[in-house]
């Protein structure tokens, strides 16, 4: 066998792995055990629709723009959510549009990426999936810096520096902190980490060569888009766009 069988046993690991990593969390006091449960459960259910959704949708171009559209939404809503509150939130979408959208299209319009669902949906979801990690890590650190470090911004602006200066000096070191997984991964990919990109192309029957040329596309664009991202995240909190949570 190739591939991952849907079978009882399989459903068996699953819960168990679950079940698992809540104890882990409940014995170690981390204080997500049921947060691992949810977030499981919510797995099971959401990749069962998407799959469904998909195997409808990637025949129809309509419906694959509505699909992608929807995933921005979700990775800019939560992305959002974890750096702010209130109608703030949706400012996470600009700098996971930034990212996310140059990147595809040099793709597609290359031909790298074909311009079919099948291919489209899954490449979208990872560029956006990047940039919503790289956007909410570096929108809080940036809000964070900029909030516990007011004196510091204050001092600069009284040196003279104007205000968007002043805020970029203390917190862009610590947001561009949001490209190191990016860059480990990339810098670290079949020495230490086999991307799903990757094993997916394995386990479907393609050759090693064919999976390692979709990975390396994958990675490298990955990276490019959460550059962007972060860039962009830090000037939008060097302007005020990101409030601390009230």
């Amino acid at each position: 066998m190739s591939t991952i069988a849907l079978s009882p046993i399989t459903a068996a690991v699953v819960v168990l792995l679950t079940l698992l990593g809540a104890a882990v969390a409940l014995l170690g006091r981390l204080g997500h055990a049921r947060a691992i449960v949810v977030a499981c459960l919510r797995a099971v259910v959401q990749l069962g629709a998407v799959a469904l959704i998909i195997v409808w949708a990637v025949q129809r171009p309509l419906a694959v723009a509505a699909f992608v559209l929807v995933m921005y939404g979700v990775a800019s809503l939560t992305a959002g959510r974890r750096i702010t509150s209130g109608r703030a939130v949706w400012w996470a979408a600009v700098p996971i549009a930034a990212g996310t959208l140059p990147v595809l299209v040099l793709l597609v319009a290359t031909g790298t990426v074909p311009l079919k669902g099948i291919t489209l949906i899954p490449v979208a979801g990872i560029l956006l999936g990047g940039c919503l990690t790289a956007t909410a890590l570096a929108g809080r650190r940036a809000v964070e810096e900029l909030l516990h470090r007011r004196g510091e911004v204050e001092a600069a602006l009284a040196l003279g520096l104007p205000e968007r200066d002043a805020a970029l000096e203390i917190c862009r070191p610590a947001a561009a902190q949001a490209l190191v997984p990016a860059l480990d991964q990339t810098s670290t990919v079949g020495l230490v980490t086999l991307p799903g990109a990757f094993v997916g192309m394995l386990l479907g029957g393609a050759s090693p060569i064919q999976a390692g040329v979709v990975q390396l596309v994958v990675l490298v664009a990955l990276l490019a888009a959460e550059a962007v991202a972060v860039l962009v995240t830090i000037e939008l909190a060097t302007r005020g766009r990101f409030p601390a949570r009230r």
